[in-house]
C-alpha cells in the first residue's frame, strides 16, 4: 500500500472511530497489565467477565501477592491457561514490588523482563498506559496488515516493522486499536464482512467479496 493509500486507509478508520480504546476493562496501570497478560490466547470478553471480582480485591501488586497464586486461580479459572497465567501474575507482582516500588515501569526492557510479558504486551502497555506510539501486533493486526496489503509480513516482528514505516505519523498512536477493532468486527478470520468494509476499495485481498 502506498503512503497516500495508507493515509486514506487510516483517515477512514479515524472518521468511523475518532477515539478508539482497548476493550479490556481496567482501573489502573497494574490492572491493565494483568488484563493484558490474561488476554493472551483468550478473548477480551472472557477476560472482562473474570476481572471485576479480581480487581475488587487485588488492584495493586501488593494486594495480588496477598491473595497468592492459589487464590488468584479461583478468580481466573474461566480463562484459558489460567494456571500458567496465575503463576506469571504472582511472579510479576513480586518483581514490581522488589524492583519498581510497586509501579509498572515505563520502559520496554523492564516490561519484557516481567513473566508473561512479551513484545506485544509491552507495546500495549507503552501505548495505552504511557502514551507511546507503539504498535502491538496481535492476530487481528497481523491478519489485517497482510490481507489488505497494508504491511505484509511473515511474522509479527516483520509486520510491526513495516507498520512503523507505513502508518502516517498522525495516525500512529491509535493505529493498533483501529486495526484490532477492524480485524475483530469486520476483517474477521472467517466470513469477513467485505460488503460493509469502509476501506474495501483500498484492500488488495484477491478473495474479498
Amino acid at each position: 500500500m502506498t503512503p497516500m493509500q495508507a493515509a486514506r486507509f487510516f483517515s477512514i478508520l479515524q472518521k468511523a472511530n475518532p477515539a478508539p480504546e482497548t476493550e479490556l476493562v481496567y482501573t489502573n496501570t497494574f490492572t491493565l497489565l494483568v488484563a493484558v497478560v490474561l488476554s493472551a490466547q483468550a478473548t477480551d470478553k472472557g477476560v472482562n467477565k473474570a476481572t471485576p471480582r479480581l480487581f475488587g480485591v487485588a488492584d495493586t501488586p501488593e494486594k495480588m501477592l496477598k491473595i497468592g497464586e492459589e487464590g488468584l486461580r479461583e478468580y481466573i479459572k474461566s480463562i484459558g491457561l489460567f494456571n500458567t497465567k496465575a503463576k506469571n501474575i504472582i511472579a510479576l507482582s513480586e518483581i514490581l514490588m522488589r524492583r519498581h516500588g510497586g509501579s509498572v515501569p515505563d520502559d520496554r526492557a523492564a516490561l519484557e523482563e516481567l513473566p508473561g510479558v512479551g513484545r506485544k504486551t509491552a507495546n500495549i502497555m507503552l501505548n495505552i498506559a504511557f502514551g507511546h506510539d507503539t504498535i502491538a501486533v496481535d492476530t487481528h493486526v497481523f491478519r489485517v496488515a497482510n490481507r489488505t496489503g497494508l504491511a505484509p509480513g511473515k511474522n509479527p516482528g516483520e509486520v510491526e516493522s513495516k507498520l512503523e514505516k507505513t502508518v502516517p505519523e498522525p495516525y500512529r498512536h491509535n493505529a493498533h486499536h483501529w486495526l484490532i477493532l477492524h480485524g475483530r468486527y469486520i476483517c474477521k478470520a472467517q466470513n469477513p464482512a467485505c460488503p460493509t468494509c469502509p476501506v474495501r476499495d483500498l484492500c488488495a485481498w484477491p478473495e474479498k467479496k
